[in-house]
């Protein structure tokens, strides 16, 4: 069942659809005949985000993961590599040459200007990336960028036609996190911390696609709401 509501986004959950906050159905940028259909997708930590880009993958969407692309424009040998050793020093390297990630970790965190010399080498990297893979989607395809700290960045939401947030509540999250990670309470709610809240995320959505249910059931709404991204509607 698809649900129009001329004051906020669509949102589809158990015993179906029900009202979100926001107002807005599109960014900004708009969308013409023939022109790709942008998609914002994101998700707080355990939420199912990357099962629900995955589902979009299979129907055909062309997804573009924000943290996979981190990840390969820091790789060995790349740009991107030879930066951060070059900010760093090479002890935030392993022994095969590639980036230590927890090391790197240690370093950033909870030391702002050293986090922000990081994102400034790695955030144009992964922008000019992501823009590369958009240009040589087909027309008039759904792109979707998985994006997990979108709700994070003020004004980000705002360059896509639509944005989709995957949501469950946070004791679904500690659940989650605690019985298949194997993470301690404390560890989950520290994450859940650092993030957007629920609220903050869904106040940026066009789209909200509650995940407290089946597989079964997550499969048909993110197709239901792939059939309205590919319409346009």
């Amino acid at each position: 069942m698809t649900w129009r509501h001329p004051g906020g986004p669509r949102s589809w959950g158990r015993g179906g659809p029900r009202a979100s906050p926001r107002a807005a159905r599109r960014g900004p940028c708009g969308r013409g005949y023939g022109e790709r259909m942008r998609v914002g997708l994101t998700g707080g930590v355990a939420s199912g985000k990357s099962t629900v880009s995955a589902i979009l993958a299979e129907l055909g969407a062309v997804v573009i993961d924000a943290d996979l692309l981190a990840r390969e424009v820091v790789a060995a040998g790349t740009e991107g590599h030879a930066a951060v050793v070059e900010a760093f020093g090479p002890e935030i390297l392993t022994p095969e040459g590639e980036l230590d990630r927890p090391a790197l970790g240690a370093i950033v965190f909870g030391d702002e200007e050293r986090r922000r010399v990081l994102e400034g080498i790695v955030h144009p990297l992964v922008r000019a990336r992501s823009a590369a893979l958009e240009a040589a989607a087909p027309a008039e395809a759904v792109v979707v960028h998985d994006i997990p700290l979108l709700a994070e960045h003020p004004g980000a939401a705002g360059v896509f036609d639509a944005v989709v947030v995957v949501d469950v509540p946070v004791e679904t999250q500690v659940t989650r996190m605690v019985e298949q990670r194997g993470w301690s309470r404390a560890e989950a709610d520290a994450r859940i911390a650092a993030q957007a809240t629920r609220e903050q995320r869904r106040a940026v959505a066009t789209y909200v696609i509650d995940n407290d249910g089946t597989l079964e059931d997550l499969r048909q709404r993110v197709t239901e709401v792939f059939e309205e991204l590919s319409s346009g509607r």
